[in-house]
């Protein structure tokens, strides 16, 4: 059995609730990241996705200069624009699982996490992209 571990990013980069919107961006852009587990003393407390960024300094509804996206971006917590509890995978879980998971709630990764002692360690990510990377892989192997 293919597990989550097989194909997840470990380690992955994450932020804090408490860091600013503009730390959270800046990690993802350096990453090329969608998104970012949010830790507190290393347990899951939270996703930021590239998409709450947006939401947190593009409003249709408002007219406004680039120095309050800035303002927003430097003074705004991560706290206040991320789904808190997200949903979350086991790392020895089928990978089969993470990707119904994935499909039934219309999101495209899962943290990773080691629930040993009632925390939720994050020990990785598990995304779209690894999933398709490893349809890839498994494609390839068949054409050979």
């Amino acid at each position: 059995m293919v597990t989550v571990a097989d194909v997840m990013t470990p380690d992955p980069v994450c932020v804090a609730p408490d860091d600013s919107l503009r730390l959270a961006r800046d990690r993802m852009a350096e990453g090329g990241f969608r998104r970012l587990p949010v830790v507190q003393s290393g347990r899951l407390v939270g996703i930021v996705t590239d998409r709450d960024l947006r939401r947190a300094t593009n409003s249709p509804f408002a007219l406004r200069k680039r120095w309050y996206d800035d303002l927003i971006l430097d003074q705004v917590k991560v706290w206040g624009a991320m789904t808190a509890n997200p949903i979350a995978v086991e790392a020895d879980a089928s990978l089969i699982v993470a990707a119904q998971m994935m499909r039934d709630h219309k999101i495209g990764g899962l943290p990773v996490v080691d629930t040993a002692n009632s925390l939720q360690l994050v020990v990785g990510i598990i995304t779209e992209t690894d999933l398709l990377d490893y349809l890839v892989e498994l494609l390839s192997i068949q054409v050979e």
